[in-house]
């Protein structure tokens, strides 16, 4: 992350820079992955879709690595503090992260199943929803490389945004399910997608909550309505100047 100071223990930044660098790595391939898995669903690729669930082992592989490399920091130096968060936040996200790369492989198969029907136009519902999750994996993963504190803490609201429109999607979806009852099948394929795009932004959400943590030590899970605006809200105007300076 951006504001990781300097340890006094050269070995450790050492460690803990490998295990961000495992970390960002994960992170580029799980957003091509959400991208890919919709890329062959708009695009009727078949390759494509083979290629996002294949990819997904490599994935699962890196997930394991940070866990390790994570566990193995935390035994050996015993961070505390700001050090501790910093490895903890990179343990969960990872985690979020092969959940979201899940997702990818379930719309990618679920959109080879499609590919092999014929086309379909309320496929295009889902685009816009799409375009949404992949904006947010997009910015929440720029919130921890920059130590974005405020584009982290804009992530929950988006969230809320696209629940609304995985709703909006399955109502539209299920009255085609009335007037063309012979693709029902299609239309139940494409409801699962928009939650499966759905789940992935509780991901992300996830993600950009651990992020808020490691960076201001605050939780902002359960804030609700009284969940801050901005990071001069959550850390204080003097931290806030801080940030922006």
């Amino acid at each position: 992350m951006a504001d990781t100071p300097r340890h006094i223990l050269g070995s450790y930044d050492d460690a803990l820079a490998t295990l961000q660098n495992d970390l960002l790595m994960m992170a580029s391939l799980c957003e091509r992955n959400l991208r890919n898995s919709l890329g062959c669903l708009l695009n009727r690729d078949e390759d494509l879709c083979n290629v996002t669930i294949a990819d997904d082992e490599e994935i699962d592989q890196l997930e394991k690595q940070v866990d390790k490399n994570g566990l193995d920091l935390l035994r050996r130096f015993q961070p505390v503090a700001s050090d501790l968060r910093h490895v903890v936040a990179a343990m969960k996200l990872s985690n979020n992260l092969e959940r979201i790369a899940d997702q990818a492989v379930n719309i990618a198969r679920k959109a080879r199943k499609l590919n092999r029907a014929p086309l379909i136009d309320e496929v295009n519902f889902l685009d816009p929803m799409y375009r949404e999750v992949t904006s947010m994996l997009s910015d929440v993963l720029r919130s921890y490389t920059e130590a974005n504190i405020d584009l982290a803490i804009s992530i929950p609201a988006r969230d809320k945004k696209l629940d609304a429109m995985n709703h909006e999607i399955t109502e539209k979806l299920t009255i085609q399910m009335t007037r063309f009852p012979e693709r029902i099948t299609e239309y139940l394929d494409l409801i699962f997608i928009a939650r499966h795009l759905e789940r992935a932004g509780d991901h992300v959400k996830n993600i950009a909550e651990d992020v808020v943590f490691a960076i201001a030590a605050e939780d902002i899970r359960h804030m609700g309505a009284q969940r801050p605006g901005s990071a001069a809200d959550l850390l204080g105007d003097k931290a806030g100047d801080a940030l922006a300076s």
